[in-house]
């Protein structure tokens, strides 16, 4: 692994928290007087995550990014919280018409019956009004967007800091425990959907 790479990564974080609040004030002017957002935020990858993503190797037993300053593409990220399943697709389609996505997805546990994380995922050309002259070269190409309800939002925050950053193996009952709580997240989510649905249309 380029070891410079990610020393140079960690020296370019000053300029990354720069651009990411350049982000952070167009998301809000875009997204001004829509309802149902909880919250808009940006965030610059932290420098130990980045390595750790950098160093990540494929199924072959080779590193999975060959030039991590540029193929890593959440070194920025931004996230939209909103109240409803519909309003990621209302957010969603807004930014479409502003951004050019390289890549969409929609991502959802593989079978119908598991529960784990939910979520809508861009990843956008990152615009180079945003960037300072004097950065351009240190700037990534790329933003990654997460568009997410409150209840999704909420599970994955606490199951990433319960079930990833443990340092033991989780049991068969503690992962079922999680996907319990997964369903309950969904299922609070369709509830509200379906009244939102029946007392509007009233």
């Amino acid at each position: 692994m380029n070891h410079k790479q990610i020393e140079e990564y960690a020296g370019r974080v000053n300029y990354l928290e720069v651009i990411s609040n350049n982000l952070f004030k167009e998301l809000k002017e875009l997204l001004d007087g829509y309802d149902h957002i909880d919250s808009i935020s940006t965030r610059v990858k932290d420098p130990d995550r980045f390595a750790a993503k950098a160093e990540k190797k494929d199924d072959n037993n080779e590193f999975k990014y060959t030039d991590p300053l540029y193929q890593i593409q959440d070194q920025i990220g931004a996230r939209i919280v909103v109240y409803y399943k519909d309003d990621v697709h209302i957010i969603g389609d807004r930014l479409e018409k502003y951004y050019r996505h390289i890549e969409k997805k929609e991502l959802i546990p593989e079978s119908e019956w598991a529960f784990g994380y939910f979520g809508k995922h861009w990843v956008y050309d990152l615009k180079k009004d945003l960037i300072p002259k004097e950065y351009d070269d240190k700037a990534p190409d790329f933003f990654e967007l997460q568009v997410k309800t409150l209840f999704q939002h909420a599970w994955s925050e606490a199951n990433h800091d319960l079930g990833y950053k443990s340092d033991q193996p989780l049991t068969t009952t503690q992962k079922r425990r999680f996907a319990y709580t997964a369903a309950q997240a969904w299922g609070a989510d369709k509830i509200f959907e379906e009244l939102r649905a029946e007392i509007l249309n009233k």
